[in-house]
């Protein structure tokens, strides 16, 4: 199998026994690799009803065809389950140096299920695995772990994913860091590792999956390097990351203040330029990378030291979200995050949710414990301690917006999450394209499966036929916004970095020279949409229905101001275009059986549809 190593290493932490499950030719073509493979391999451990936190939940690393490959931005990898946040469908993914080191250890992927009596870690070699005593690490961080693991092992190229406090705690969206703060963020995947006793997968190796056609790689390789490199985009990420976009996104309405009650805010602040004029500040790029979005922080004083620098989601999360505007304290919390392990988008809104429900009353300091005002840099760094080690407040921020709504007795239309997700910081009454990806995207709110800002800010997918429209239109933009998810689905496939400027049409021809299959565009596409099929069924299983599908009013309520004043998209009118387009059933939420079946799902249309 060209492209693939062919097989996962699979792994029963209740008996600590480890084999390689041979991967299924058919699979590998449907699904391709990365979380869609995932998804395919989790469907039959699905169980309505089961805990997210129980032994049975598999945990999936899973990398793709494009991984260790020489085509740019393909350090990739996903993190799979069930999630212990949302109760549904969970991924995430993360680049770095550990994906890249995972394929070269001989496997597509790692199946995990079980739960080790004692904390563990996986060490694997060149296609070896060992289950190992990982009592030493537990209770370090992260950045401690990478280091005491490369000592330890001493194999040179090591690459170490593993959880800190936040997922030995069971912070519900706590995460999972490989290399130097390369973080699978969202649906506290590093809780259910923590779960198993898993502190970490260490892994290492030198194997080569081959090529089908090496002579059109290396061509296809050199022609997409050169277009990547040149960009300009590519540029301004190399010297701003994605800070770059704090104060563009501001003037359009798009980054959300105050707990998503604003959109007009001090955005100078928080820019990528500010943290240059702030802050030594370096790039730092992924394996393979061009670009290098990734920020290095010099910090001076009795804290002097070299962190990893927020990104945008985080600098607003942990900024305008709250009323701060104090980048010292940005900074601090992020690198509490990244070194703990939990996710800054959950942990962000979740604390901006206690300031309103403070500043409401809802909230009191004997409760929490402390005051909780908008804008204290001070408090926002206290409550991520707290999160971590779920002290006091921190217990409950740790659950999110959902079970702090239940919880606290407030109205449940202003917790910030669709299924339980939290929100990410672009704004949905900016795009509509983006409201009904946030309402229907298959793990909750989520910017990255369906990142439609991107096309309404003059982006196309000319092979498909999606092109830039009016930002603000309900009407006709719910199938343009379905077809992008499958596109952008397809890349947590391959996988590829979102930040890549390869055409469609390119991708096909790379996986097509990868792999020795024959890919078109619209090949590709079917495949993000088997995947958004099979992700959606799982959580139909695990009791999902259409009236998940539906964004907080404290979201989509029209502001008074700003580059979206007066504005709300119709969600009636998205939802229902949306549904007509995917041909899922309005009664139930389910895919109907016969898309189900024109997909190849046909355990899926069995069990959704046996009566």
């Amino acid at each position: 199998m060209f492209g693939y190593n062919g097989k996962f290493l699979g792994v029963d932490l209740n008996t600590g026994e480890t084999k390689s499950l041979e991967m299924e030719e058919g699979h590998l073509k449907d699904f391709i690799g990365g979380s869609s493979l995932a998804a395919r391999l989790i469907y039959d451990h699905v169980k309505p009803g089961m805990d997210p936190l129980s032994p049975e939940n598999p945990l999936v690393f899973a990398v793709g065809p494009f991984t260790g490959t020489t085509i740019p931005m393909v350090s990739r990898s996903a993190v799979c389950g069930i999630s212990p946040l949302t109760g549904i469908w969970g991924e995430a993914t993360t680049g770095g140096v550990f994906p890249f080191r995972l394929k070269a250890a001989g496997y597509d992927g790692i199946f995990i299920t079980g739960r080790a009596e004692k904390p563990v870690y996986l060490y694997i070699n060149n296609g070896k695995a060992e289950i190992r005593d990982a009592s030493h690490l537990w209770g370090k961080d992260t950045y401690q772990t990478h280091q005491v693991l490369k000592d330890e092992l001493k194999d040179r190229g090591l690459s170490v994913s593993c959880i800190g406090q936040g997922g030995e705690n069971l912070v519900k969206y706590a995460c999972v860091v490989n290399d130097r703060g390369r973080v699978a963020g969202r649906c506290g995947l590093g809780a259910l590792m923590g779960s198993k006793n898993l502190k970490a997968v260490a892994v290492t190796g030198d194997v080569k999956s081959d090529v089908a056609n090496k002579d059109k790689i290396d061509e296809l390789t050199k022609q997409v390097r050169e277009a990547i490199s040149s960009g300009l985009m590519s540029l301004v990420y190399r010297e701003y990351g994605t800070l770059l976009y704090m104060d563009m996104g501001m003037l359009l309405g798009d980054v959300p203040a105050r707990y998503f009650s604003r959109n007009v805010f001090a955005a100078k602040h928080v820019t990528g330029q500010a943290l240059r004029q702030a802050y030594t500040v370096t790039s730092h790029a992924c394996y393979g990378c061009p670009v290098a979005c990734g920020r290095v922080v010099k910090k001076v004083g009795k804290d002097a030291g070299e962190v990893d620098g927020p990104e945008f989601e985080t600098a607003v999360a942990f900024g305008p979200l709250c009323v701060n505007y104090d980048l010292d304290s940005i900074v601090e919390a992020n690198h509490l995050c990244n070194a703990h392990g939990i996710d800054t988008i959950s942990a962000g809104v979740s604390i901006a949710y206690a300031m309103q429900l403070y500043e409401q009353g809802i909230l009191d300091e004997k409760k929490a414990g402390m005051k909780l005002e908008w804008g204290d840099g001070g408090a926002i760094v206290k409550l991520v301690e707290k999160i971590i080690g779920r002290e006091g407040i921190g217990e409950l921020l740790g659950e999110g917006t959902r079970r702090m709504a239940e919880e606290l007795g407030a109205d449940p239309t202003t917790a910030a999450h669709v299924k339980g997700l939290e929100m990410p910081m672009h704004d949905a009454r900016a795009y509509t394209g983006m409201a009904i990806s946030y309402a229907t995207g298959p793990r909750g709110a989520c910017h990255l499966k369906g990142d439609y800002y991107n096309i309404d800010m003059t982006g196309s997918v000319p092979e498909l036929d999606i092109v830039s429209g009016d930002r603000f239109k309900s009407e006709g933009k719910a199938a343009l916004a379905a077809k992008y998810q499958n596109y952008r689905d397809m890349y947590d496939s391959l996988l590829l970095c979102k930040f890549s400027s390869i055409s469609l049409t390119q991708i096909a021809e790379i996986l097509s020279g990868i792999t020795g299959w024959d890919y078109t565009p619209l090949d590709i596409n079917t495949v993000g949409e088997r995947s958004i099929n099979l992700k959606r069924a799982i959580s139909n299983r695990l009791g999902i229905t259409r009236e998940d599908d539906k964004l907080p009013d404290v979201c989509t309520a029209a502001l008074k101001e700003g580059g979206t004043a007066d504005r709300s998209p119709d969600m009636d009118v998205l939802l229902r275009e949306y549904y007509d387009y995917r041909k899922w059933d309005w009664a139930t939420g389910k895919p109907t059986k016969e898309k189900l079946l024109e997909l190849g799902l046909e355990d899926a249309a069995r069990d959704l549809w046996s009566d």
